[in-house]
Formats: structure tokens, sequence, C-alpha cells
């Protein structure tokens, strides 16, 4: 994205007298910030719907551009990405959602746009066995499917061990701040916020210096829940922040996953309330969550890896895997009906077996139909 387009981004936001809501439908109606700005005097042409008060508070743009230029300062200094929601890499899953910042400050080096995201979120409070719940979820999670990035809140409790454990188990881990980026609350997980930086990453859609409101709190959730496949609920009491982020996933039409607790327990009281009213789906490990989520392929794969499978060196291979090896290996990715094509393989057959082949973890299918010799 330029770098003109991310300033009146970010002076959009900026701007008095207009609310999100409003920015955002004027954003999207209009295909990004300097189209509103390009059309200032003229936005009831374009848009008739606009009041002739929005009118009038869309030609002040003074004010709004100095913020956004001293903010790009900020941001160029410490190496933030500034990622308006046009952007490539702004999270795909996130601007599918009705109420997607229009801009978002990224510090991190985690692909945001991966594969498989999930959120695992739970209280403040967390007791022993949340903790080691959590623990043995992401050290399986690793184990069975590992392309996985985990976001969370960086909060006490459920966030701050999921975020530890998945940097412990070599996974990538993002955390959404409610705040700017000039700072970390709490300042006791400054230690884990660096190193997520270089595991991971933090996230926020509030600019530098922003005051730090305890609705911000709330609102975040929306991003967690937004920019993920999936929401898991590990503990919880009968009212709680990680109920509004499940609540939230519900809305977008994610997928919601809780642990289960003993009948009584406090903080167990909302998760299991969560699955009696059927909000959630129950799931005791990494194994129940893969078969719900249907990732029970990119288990099969690094079954096969971690037996030991090397593609040099496939003596179980037959003949015409090994054509479709040979062909992957010098052409790079390519698409079913190309392989077809210089395999001199019919597509049905050739499906099966590069299924077989994807079994073996030999190949993996990607967007579009193509296929990657894994290596």
């Amino acid at each position: 994205m330029n770098e003109e387009e991310t300033r009146y981004a970010i002076a959009l936001t900026y701007m008095t007298g207009l609310s999100f809501a409003t920015a955002l439908i004027l954003y999207r109606e209009l295909g990004g910030a300097k189209a509103i700005y390009d059309h200032r005097h003229d936005i009831r042409d374009v848009v008739p719907d606009c009041s002739p008060r929005l009118a009038e508070v869309l030609k002040n743009w003074s004010a709004p551009l100095e913020q956004a230029d001293a903010e790009l300062q900020f941001i160029n200094k410490y190496n933030i990405q500034a990622l308006p929601l046009a952007d490539d890499s702004y999270p795909a899953r996130l601007r599918e959602c009705p109420d997607a910042p229009i801009i978002i400050y990224y510090k991190g080096t985690a692909d945001l746009n991966q594969k498989h995201v999930i959120n695992i979120v739970g209280t403040r409070h967390c007791t022993t066995y949340g903790q080691d719940l959590v623990r043995r979820f992401i050290t399986q999670l690793k184990e069975l499917c590992p392309q996985v990035l985990i976001v969370s809140g960086l909060a006490y409790g459920i966030d701050i061990c999921a975020h530890r454990q998945a940097l412990a188990s070599d996974l990538e881990t993002v955390g959404v701040l409610a705040h700017g980026l000039e700072k970390i609350y709490p300042t006791q997980h400054r230690d884990t916020a660096a190193q997520m930086i270089r595991q991971g990453g933090l996230l926020t859609e509030y600019v530098s210096y922003s005051h730090m409101d305890k609705s911000n709190f709330v609102r975040r959730n929306r991003i967690v829940a937004g920019m993920t496949d999936a929401t898991i609920l590990v503990e919880s009491a009968a009212h709680g922040g990680g109920l509004i982020t499940a609540e939230i996933a519900q809305g977008y039409g994610r997928n919601v996953f809780a642990f289960p607790g003993p009948v009584g327990a406090k903080y167990s009281e909302g998760c299991n309330n969560l699955i009696r009213d059927n909000g959630a789906g129950l799931i005791s490990s990494a194994e129940d969550f893969i078969k719900a989520m249907g990732w029970q392929s990119d288990a099969l794969l690094q079954q096969a890896k971690s037996e030991g499978i090397e593609r040099t060196f496939f003596p179980d291979l037959t003949d015409e895997e090994q054509a479709i090896v040979a062909v992957l290996d010098q052409e790079g990715d390519l698409q079913q009906n190309i392989l077809s094509v210089k395999t001199n393989l019919p597509i049905g057959k050739l499906t099966a077996i590069l299924f077989q082949l994807e079994m073996k973890g030999v190949v993996r299918p990607l967007a579009g139909g193509n296929y990657h010799l894994l290596k």
C-alpha cells in the first residue's frame, strides 16, 4: 500500500464529528481514504445519502492530516507497519467483518494471513487447571498441525499463558493491544511482548499515545475474534471478556470451542454454560479441535513427516508417483491440469495418486488447484 493512501487512512481516524461506523461505510463505498479526500467538496454527488452536516465535516482535513504526519513519523521511527483495510497484508479474515478497523498498526514477523489462525482466551484469574489445559493443547497442536498462528490479548491469565506456551512450542503468536504501540500493558508482560515481536507480533487499531479507555479492551476483542478461524475459551467465570470474544466470534459466523471444567468451579462456569447452551463445541484436546475444524489432512501430513519420510528417498513410491515428483521437482508448483499433461496421466487417475502422495507427506495442495512438492 502506498504511503499516500496510508496517510489519508490515518487522517480519517483522527477526524472529529465522524463516527467510526460512518467512516468505514465511506471507506468501503469509495474504495479508500484518499478517494474520500478527493471527493471532499462533492461528496454528496458520489454518496447521495450523505447528510449536509457530514458533508461539511468531510471538508476539514487540515488538522487530521497534521496528526497523521506525526503518526507516520512515529511508526517509521519504530519500524511499525500501518496496514489500511485495502492493504494485502491486512488480515483478510478481519476485513470480512462489518466493523473491521480502517487501519491497524503492526510490529512483528508473522504473516497475519496464515493458513490457520486461532485465538485462545479466558479469565485473567486462571487456575492451575486452566494453565495445564493451555500447555497441553498448544503442545499437541504443534505436533499435529504446526502451521498455526495463535492470537490473544496479552492480558493476565489465559492470554499470557497462551502467548508464552506458543513461544515455548516454537509457534508464532500475536497479541492484540487495547492501546498504542508506544507502551505495553500490563508492564509485567514487556519481556514476553519483546519476544513476540521476533516470533509473531503485536497489533492494535489505536494510534500512539491514545487514551487507554476501558472500552478499548472490549473493542479489541472484535479484532481477536475477527482475524481468526476459531475462538477457544479455556476458563471463564459466568461473565468475562472471554465470553464477549466468543459472542463476537459467533456473530461473525466463526467457530467457537470451550474446554469444560469441574461443576461448581467459579472459573469453569462460563465455559460450561456456553457448552450447555450450544454456544461452543466441547473439546478436551487438540485432536478434538482439529477434527472439528476439518484440519485432519494437515495432521496426517505432519505425522508422515515425523515418521521420517524424506523427499529424496522414496523407495515405496510407484513409477507414476515418482514421475509426478520428478515433474514438480523440475517445474515447481503446478496446477493439476498442467501436471496431467506433463505426466501423461488422466485427471481422474492423477487425482487419486496426488491424494496418496499428500497422505505420504510428499505433496501439499495449494490455493487455485496447484500442488507443491514438500522439500
